[in-house]
């Protein structure tokens, strides 16, 4: 359970609207606001393990997790000592250090994809820069996306967005040139033929086509049987570029990411989140040939000085070092079906049609009836009742549960959870689900 702090509670109204004097809506990332499930922003004071202690000294127990990173819960020893004694020789150096090659030696271990990787500070960096030597290798400049997949708030992938700017009702961004979000095609998850269909209209334009391997930023979302495996054939035969984005799923679903699970060996790899260990970092990475485009091997620039940062590092490879040594993924996969079973139940008992997908350490609860059928794209994600979301987060949140603050988002459940944490947090969803 989260630590006692000594700080007197706040009034959370009070301090949010504190913030809004000096925060862009009184927060440093859109979705934090509460604007798609009112009410008030929960502002954090602390975590440890499964819980977080709010700034009114409430505790939650934590489904978010800082949406997905934190594998073994808030504040894990291991992570903070390493980050620690990382810190304790020099914040950031703007030079190379040993530790980053550890790192990206581990990463390459871990996915064979990748033969030559690049770090940067944050997924949407990683992401464009991607698209940027997918582009330089292939000397085309279109990018095939999907409806409600969400690679980053780079300006020619921010269109038909999932994650928060479906949450915020803007999938296409105010501030995005035209003729950028012109370099981007749009098709439905899910839809091969629309993906042939794309490339035979702009034929030899197309540089790579971007995929979330098991979408998370539309909610968790399951591609069909065949489906990678025909993005792969696609692009090989049109000499584009397949990039996995597994900013969510890497080392998430499995320790080598989605890829591992299905066998596909995509061309460029972004990752994020888990491997800076819930500090800043993420990284791109895959053919060797590709990535000798890259500053300064090839002609196609991205730089950063907090790249590689000594303690981000430190707290990623002491990440990946537990994963591997404690091979958490079992366990997390048995504690996510048994809280999605019992969550069934519940919205069975209460009369409310809910479909929850999952997968691994990852689940979705979309206030929806499908009628048995999975929700495998945008539009059917898009059926579910936002507000009914809203007032569930709220039930749970003032039951001691803290969710994604937004219907189209991916929850998890990380190896800290145990089940006294699943049935505190069953019971408070059966009350919930019966006040709708």
């Amino acid at each position: 359970m989260a630590r006692v702090t000594k700080e007197k509670p706040a009034n959370l109204k009070k301090l949010f609207a504190r913030a809004r004097k000096s925060l862009v809506g009184g927060v440093n990332s859109p979705v934090r606001a509460f604007k798609s499930v009112g009410g008030t922003p929960l502002f954090v004071r602390s975590g440890s393990g499964a819980w977080i202690r709010g700034a009114d000294e409430k505790l939650y127990v934590d489904f978010c997790l800082s949406w997905g990173p934190l594998m073994f819960g808030h504040a894990r020893r291991e992570i903070v000592a390493a980050a620690q004694r990382a810190i304790a020789h020099g914040s950031t150096f703007g030079a190379a250090t040993e530790a980053e090659v550890v790192l990206a030696e581990k990463i390459k271990e871990a996915l064979p994809s990748i033969e030559l990787l690049r770090m940067t500070s944050s997924g949407t960096e990683a992401g464009m820069s991607a698209a940027r030597a997918a582009r330089a290798f292939t000397k085309k400049d279109l990018i095939i996306k999907f409806a409600g997949c969400y690679h980053g708030h780079m300006d020619s992938l921010l269109v038909a967005a999932g994650s928060g700017a479906t949450t915020l009702g803007i999938p296409d961004s105010a501030g995005v040139p035209k003729a950028v979000a012109a370099t981007t095609v749009v098709v439905p998850f899910n839809d091969l033929k629309a993906v042939e269909n794309a490339f035979k209209k702009n034929k030899n334009r197309i540089a790579a086509v971007f995929v979330e391997p098991i979408p998370a930023n539309m909610g968790v979302v399951f591609p069909h049987d065949g489906f990678l495996e025909g993005l792969r054939k696609i692009t090989k035969r049109e000499k584009a570029l397949l990039v996995f984005d597994e900013v969510i799923t890497g080392f998430r679903v499995a320790y080598g990411g989605a890829q591992t699970l299905n066998g596909i060996k995509p061309d460029l790899t972004v990752l994020g989140k888990i491997i800076g260990g819930g500090l800043p970092l993420a990284a791109y990475g895959g053919r060797k040939d590709v990535m000798s485009m890259i500053a300064p091997e090839g002609p196609a620039y991205q730089a950063g000085t907090l790249s590689g940062n000594p303690a981000a590092v430190a707290a990623g490879t002491a990440m990946l070092d537990l994963l591997k040594s404690e091979n958490p993924y079992r366990r997390m996969e048995q504690l996510t079906e048994y809280y999605c079973e019992g969550l069934r139940g519940a919205a069975i008992a209460a009369g409310v049609p809910l479909r929850i997908q999952s997968i691994g350490s990852m689940f979705t609860p979309f206030f929806v009836d499908t009628c048995g059928e999975p929700i495998c794209d945008y539009a059917g994600a898009m059926k579910a009742d936002k507000k009914a979301y809203g007032r569930y987060f709220q039930a749970m949140l003032k039951g001691g549960v803290y969710l994604p603050p937004a219907q189209w988002e991916a929850a998890f459940v990380s190896f800290a959870h145990t089940d006294r944490e699943l049935d505190f947090a069953l019971a408070a969803s059966l009350k919930a689900l019966k006040s709708l």
